[in-house]
């Protein structure tokens, strides 16, 4: 052999072995099991990512009075939001509003309150306090023979 044949079955045995390192490195990677890039997320985590004001109280007050028909709610919610059907915030008034149309009646705590010198109060402790005035004056008109006094 000469020279120049020698130098040629080096090189073909040099690249041999890079291409055998390259299909070996190859088969490692395809073994490896890929890390999954999309986990598995519950519907009502996916649910709760897109609720807004107040949805996680009216979402918690359903599933404790619901729980099978809040699941199925939230299951139909989940496909429609991993779908793109529904892009907006869900505020608890929204949320309430569906829930109440399939026939989900969810009862929420409420409370109204007032401002009183000042203050805010709540709707009842008003009523309450007016009666209790309202007590007051009628006791007040009473004379002191315990005969109601009329005003004509």
């Amino acid at each position: 052999m000469t020279e120049e044949d020698k130098e040629l079955e080096l090189l073909k045995a040099k690249r041999m072995l890079e291409m055998q390192k390259n299909i070996s490195q190859r088969q490692k990677i395809d073994e490896k099991p890929q890390p999954l890039t999309t986990q598995k997320v519950s519907p009502r985590d996916i649910v709760l990512k897109q609720l807004g004001y107040r949805g996680d109280e009216v979402l918690q007050n359903a599933e404790s009075q619901f729980p099978n028909e809040t699941k199925v709610v939230i299951e139909k919610l989940a496909e429609l939001i991993q779908g793109g059907e529904i892009t907006e915030i869900i505020d608890g008034g929204k949320l309430l509003t569906l829930f109440r149309s399939v026939g989900v009646h969810v009862r929420i705590q409420t409370t109204i309150n007032v401002e009183q010198d000042g203050k805010m109060v709540s709707w009842s402790d008003k009523l309450k306090g007016e009666t209790k005035q309202s007590s007051e004056s009628v006791s007040d008109h009473v004379s002191s023979d315990d005969s109601p006094v009329e005003n004509i």
